[in-house]
């Protein structure tokens, strides 16, 4: 390593360093003029953040923040990335997934795929998918030596896995010449399933599939620990680090009781996470994953670069929307520069059109040119770790670790993964998070653009052809915009049998600069819930006018607070005597003007953080929308 001479230039030499609690002092200050009282490091907490698994972002971080040196690339615990040069020589192996059960067509999109930038092909095989007997004619024309495939087969691997090495002999490929993955993965077919059947007969076949891989195959992987079934079912990010760990090491025992030695168990798994939009998140996961296999290789005896966990994100399901879906693709760009930051070595971005069924051509180009544009053109993979080093991130990683580590270890306890999914503590668990994140999407306090933000009401539904069901019967899978999707679907039917869309007359009390925020917020909420807004002035006199002139039996007072003092209540009670169904006021009044204007009509106040979901559904049922 070379070293600089000190040249004597120090960047604020002249000025003394801050401290912390300089700092708070000044957030006490910030605080109290907003009426918050909070001292020293309560200052400092209420800045922060809230994240799942009782973590928090804080609004400062510093060299005292960042914990242990996270290592270099390529060595224990692999903080940093599996390989030395992370994915700097190469990028990170961009693979499309296929799941179309037409053998015809899933060639036609697998060769567009591969001759435009896709470097591997993730297929979903059986009843959810492609036939296993279609895999040569879906792979015709594709050189397996040079475009590995990965199998995503549910019950049903073996079989699959009989046509993939069947095909790669018939083709005369040399037994290390082909790469990719078989996909057996029982414990997470047992997830999605909820299978009946004792796990250790499918475990088994695993580790066969395993140890002819690692005997004859060496290029080709045989199992997948595949976290996504967590991830779709709710599951916090350390909940989807814990089972997945659970899962490998359930395999690792299988594996090795077969007669593979740890380094060589080690070899044969390829483990699966979910990319989400919050792209710090994202990468923090990676890498504290990296750090807990790690740890989990280690104790079991592997050594070196064996320890090193090979990873394939996807970018996250539950994420994607069906309204609006044009969103998704910022949000997969999100999720995919994530993914790619934090090392994964294989990529998937869903197309955008994936919540509504089989993606067409262009939803497939998009997906791939996601991970072109940040590999060739914004350059993402020419750095070896580029969060390495930030405070957040180090921070956050390790946090995220510790909670992933204490879940695992309460599988651990309950009989491993497969007892744990049995007895019904893993989905009682996801379910428990999953309803305090809804809490929070059912308030907005995680806005979903397009959905539950900014909805449009007016937007040309994309239509899909139907994809396979998937496997069901075991853990749910939960998507951010369910609770929005049902309100939307009420809506659509009303529309299709009346002709017109639910309404609400946005009632403006005072010029434009009083009305105009909160008739903008109302109109945001209700277009959410598929309730078309009209907004019009409207005063004590001219009530009855504005009500029979709107068709809406469903009424929204808009203005200010020092407005509503002097007109809502007259203003209310008019309606209320034209035929009003029900009267809401935007805001959030407080003590005797709250009562006041209960008294005078208003049934109910709709503000930032209420529960849109309730206020929706509710005016809904009160305008017959079945």
């Amino acid at each position: 390593m070379t070293v600089l001479p000190d040249d004597g230039f120090h960047l604020a030499a002249e000025f003394p360093d801050a401290t912390r609690e300089q700092w708070q002092r000044l957030v006490e200050g910030v605080l109290s003029r907003a009426g918050t009282a909070a001292e020293g490091p309560a200052a400092e907490d209420a800045l922060a953040t809230a994240l799942q698994d009782g973590l928090a972002t804080r609004p400062l971080y510093t060299a005292d923040d960042a914990g242990g040196a996270p290592g270099l690339p390529g060595f224990p615990p692999f903080v940093r990335g599996g390989r030395t040069a992370g994915t700097a020589i190469d990028g990170w192996d961009v693979r499309q997934h296929h799941g179309d059960p037409d053998p015809r067509r899933a060639n036609e999109a697998v060769l567009a795929d591969l001759e435009n930038g896709v470097t591997s092909l993730w297929l979903t095989v059986g009843s959810a998918g492609l036939p296993a007997d279609a895999l040569p004619a879906a792979l015709d024309g594709v050189y397996l030596d040079l475009a590995p495939v990965v199998l995503d087969a549910g019950a049903e691997f073996e079989t699959a896995a009989r046509h993939l090495l069947a095909l790669h002999d018939e083709r005369g490929l040399p037994r290390g010449a082909a790469r990719g993955n078989l996909g057996a993965d029982p414990l997470g077919v047992l997830a999605r399933t909820g299978g009946a059947d004792d796990p250790a007969g499918p475990l088994a076949a695993a580790a066969r599939l395993a140890v002819t891989c690692a005997a004859d195959r060496p290029g080709i992987r045989a199992v997948t620990v595949d976290a996504l079934p967590y991830h779709e079912a709710g599951a916090s990010p350390a909940q989807e680090l814990g089972c997945s760990l659970a899962t490998g090491v359930a395999y690792l025992r299988a594996l090795t009781d077969a007669g593979l030695s740890v380094d060589e168990a080690c070899a044969q798994l390829e483990f699966r996470y979910a990319a989400t939009a919050d792209q710090f998140l994202t990468i923090a996961t990676l890498r504290a994953a990296r750090r807990l296999w790690a740890r989990v290789a280690e104790v079991s005896g592997a050594r070196g670069p064996a320890a090193a966990q090979r990873q394939h994100a996807v970018t996250s399901p539950v994420m994607m929307t069906r309204r609006d879906p044009w969103v998704n693709m910022l949000r997969t760009t999100l999720a995919c520069l994530g993914a790619g930051v934090g090392g994964a070595d294989a990529v998937t971005v869903l197309p955008f059109d994936e919540a509504l069924g089989l993606p067409d051509a262009f939803a497939r180009r998009i997906a791939r040119n996601t991970s072109s544009i940040l590999l060739e053109e914004s350059h993402l993979a020419r750095v070896v770790d580029p969060a390495g080093g930030s405070w957040y991130v180090e921070r956050l990683t390790d946090e995220l670790a510790h909670a992933a580590w204490a879940w695992f270890q309460e599988i651990e306890r309950a009989g491993g993964q497969a007892a744990a999914l049995r007895s019904g503590l893993v989905a009682e668990r996801l379910a428990a998070t999953w309803q305090s994140r809804s809490a929070d999407l059912a308030t907005r306090r995680e806005p979903i653009t397009g959905v539950s933000e900014f909805p449009h009401l007016g937007e040309r539904p994309l239509h899909r052809e139907p994809a396979p069901a998937a496997p069901a019967g075991g853990l749910p899978k939960v998507r951010r915009d369910e609770a929005y999707e049902a309100l939307r679907a009420r809506s659509d039917a009303h529309l299709a049998a009346t002709g017109t869309r639910p309404r609400v007359l946005l009632a403006t009390l005072g010029p434009a600069a009083a009305h105009t925020a909160r008739a903008t917020f109302a109109a945001n909420l209700f277009r959410a819930g598929g309730i078309e807004p009209l907004a019009e002035p409207v005063t004590a006199e001219t009530a009855a006018a504005a009500l029979a002139g709107s068709g809406a039996t469903l009424v929204c007072l808009c203005s200010s607070d020092a407005l509503y003092a002097d007109q809502a209540d007259a203003v209310a009670a008019a309606l209320k005597a034209a035929g009003a169904g029900r009267v809401l006021l935007a805001g959030r009044p407080a003590g005797e003007q709250r009562e006041a204007h209960r008294r005078a009509g208003v049934d109910e106040f709709v503000f930032a953080g209420c529960d849109a979901v309730a206020v929706l559904s509710s005016a809904l049922d009160q305008m017959g929308v079945a």
